[in-house]
């Protein structure tokens, strides 16, 4: 398999309208750490379908991928909703908006709404399982040697990732502090533990605990 500079590890972005709309917009919209972040994530998602020999539609992963994190930016802080939803939401109105059956737009509206939601998307549409498959393995590391080395670089060398973990900690941080109440019960409440000085995480324990049911 040989790799081109617009094909990193020989997968190329899918020939559409469509994926070449997502990629303006995101470009457009968003910060230049989250847009090759998103790219990445589509091919290392790719390249884990390989690896878990998974069928899947690419012009989906590539939706999914690219609006992943779009619920980080400013223009959602104070939506009172995850970032994972608006970013879901702002892909299901763009895949609206371009006339894409309703069973696609529900997969892409998953894939990017449980992305970080560990456990779940594994066992649903290819789609689903592979955004999650390839964000866990650009921000986590997770399956870091199921990916050869030479295809790796091959990703990183058209979207590279300089002080990636720091900047992308400083993002989450930046796109959830505004909406604290929003990580209860997920692993965003890490982030802003570390970086949020005052954050108190919400307790499920003491959340029953205190609830007015009587008993």
């Amino acid at each position: 398999m040989t790799a081109t500079p617009s094909s990193p590890a020989g997968i190329s972005v899918p020939d559409t309208a469509l994926a070449a709309e997502a990629t303006e917009l995101v470009r457009d919209t968003t910060s230049e750490l989250v847009y090759h972040h998103s790219r990445r994530v589509y091919w290392f998602g790719s390249l884990q379908a390989r690896n878990r020999d998974l069928s899947f539609d690419p012009e989906l992963l590539y939706v999914g991928a690219m609006f992943h994190d779009l619920g980080l930016n400013e223009r959602f802080h104070d939506s009172g909703r995850r970032f994972e939803v608006d970013s879901a939401d702002e892909a299901r109105r763009f895949l609206h908006s371009h006339g894409v059956a309703e069973d696609r737009v529900r997969r892409v509206w998953t894939a990017i709404a449980l992305h970080t939601t560990p456990g779940i998307p594994e066992h649903m549409e290819p789609e689903v399982a592979l955004v999650t498959a390839g964000v866990e393995y650009d921000v986590l590391g997770i399956g870091y040697h199921d990916i050869s080395a030479e295809e790796r670089d091959a990703v990183t060398a058209l979207h590279p990732r300089p002080d990636f973990k720091n900047r992308i900690l400083q993002a989450f941080t930046e796109g959830i502090a505004p909406k604290p109440e929003t990580t209860f019960g997920n692993v965003k409440a890490d982030v802003l533990e570390h970086f949020v000085p005052g954050f108190q995480r919400g307790d499920f324990v003491r959340t029953i605990q205190d609830s007015p049911w009587p008993e």
